[in-house]
């Protein structure tokens, strides 16, 4: 059976959950050229920083058109390099990938950002961030169709945090018309990227907080099932460092990377709490259970849906490095999409398996790993 057989009448609701990551964002593009192709066409997209801008470009957008401007998007940001590293031993590839790191770190990358220089005189007031991200605010208006991604054909959640006050949200279009401001918000990191301004609050990226949206779906999927495809660009496990500069890529690691199994147990002991809470109301008699405190009882008691959720994990980066996440060069963009495909394509018979024979309540599962249906995923 694959996605194109199964029936939309009392279909789960299909989530794909993108992680921030900058650069190693064309993984997710990947991720998705492979869903597209086996039918997976999602209901709802919760992203973060680069998450948000590959989530925006596919909600904002017709199903046909996606994957092009996707692929838009990527040979756009990718195109600002003098020369590609092809063909390089691999002695030489590491060298070059740090080049192209300090390439764009000191030149910016099409379509994206361009650096901005502090004023000349110290004592005048200058730019909140190294780069200007306008660019990104062309490119984004150009590839995507705002009323389409507002339309509710597909829901569109993505995270920014308050710089402020430190209060996390989502912008949701559930809730709110999103603009390229919104996507912005999600993906400006500091130092390099100044704050968003909506309305009167100043926002960072949503990763300064939480990478991935992974919690924010659990809360709010109803009673409705629905199967979600999570993908990852930072591993949680990884060896011991031997270096400085693997102790700081490893740090990334631990910064970026989701916490499924942490927000997968929290999930299944709040449903557990709710179906004691159930249980505890049909005992009580009828005046207590039409109280106002009954019904609010009742509300929050609700049962909700069942939730696996197939995680896929970007382990064999061809890049290593605290960097990686600048390294905008083509070769290195193909690089990733070209993992992605290749990951997502065999993990697409585990998540077919999910959707058709779901198991109960909350549950993970890694999509590459044989013999994973019905088992919590143990990588987290």
């Amino acid at each position: 059976m694959s996605w194109c057989e199964i029936k939309e009448a009392g279909a789960p609701t299909r989530v794909l959950v993108l992680q921030g990551g900058g650069a190693l964002g064309s993984y997710q593009a990947g991720v998705f050229e492979a869903l597209d192709g086996a039918c997976f066409l999602p209901d709802w997209v919760a992203g973060t920083s680069i998450g948000a801008i590959n989530g925006a470009i596919i909600a904002g957008n017709r199903p046909d058109d996606r994957l092009a401007a996707l692929r838009g998007f990527w040979e756009t940001v990718t195109g600002g390099l003098p020369i590609e590293g092809e063909g390089l031993g691999r002695g030489l590839t590491a060298a070059w990938h740090q080049w192209a790191s300090s390439w764009a770190m000191f030149n910016g990358a099409p379509g994206f950002f361009r650096p901005q220089w502090p004023p000349v005189v110290p004592w005048l007031a200058g730019p909140l961030g190294m780069y200007d991200t306008r660019p990104l605010l062309e490119t984004l208006d150009r590839l995507v169709d705002w009323d389409l991604l507002n339309s509710g054909a597909v829901r569109l959640s993505v995270g920014a945090v308050n710089v402020e006050t430190g209060n996390f949200r989502y912008f949701d279009t559930e809730t709110e018309r999103l603009d390229a401001r919104h996507i912005m918000a999600s993906g400006a990191l500091p130092p390099g990227f100044a704050p968003v301004q909506i309305d009167d609050c100043w926002w960072w990226d949503g990763g300064l907080v939480s990478n991935t949206p992974l919690e924010h779906v659990l809360e709010h999927c109803g009673a409705r099932d629905a199967v979600v495809v999570q993908v990852d660009l930072f591993p949680s496990r990884g060896p011991l460092p031997d270096s400085v500069a693997e102790a700081e890529e490893r740090v990334a690691d631990i910064r970026f990377s989701s916490r499924t199994r942490l927000v997968t147990d929290a999930g299944v002991k709040l449903e557990a709490v709710r179906a004691s809470a159930r249980k505890l109301l049909a005992m009580l008699p009828a005046e207590l259970r039409d109280s106002r405190e009954g019904r609010s009882l009742a509300r929050q008691s609700q049962a909700g849906g069942r939730v696996a959720i197939g995680q896929l994990v970007y382990k064999e980066q061809p890049v290593r490095g605290a960097a990686r996440g600048r390294e905008f060069s083509r070769v290195t963009m193909r690089a990733h999409w070209a993992s992605g495909l290749h990951d997502m394509t065999a993990g697409l018979g585990c998540a077919v398996r999910l959707a058709h024979d779901m198991p109960e309540g909350v549950s993970s599962h890694d999509l590459t790993a044989p013999g994973n249906i019905g088992m919590a995923m143990a990588a987290e």
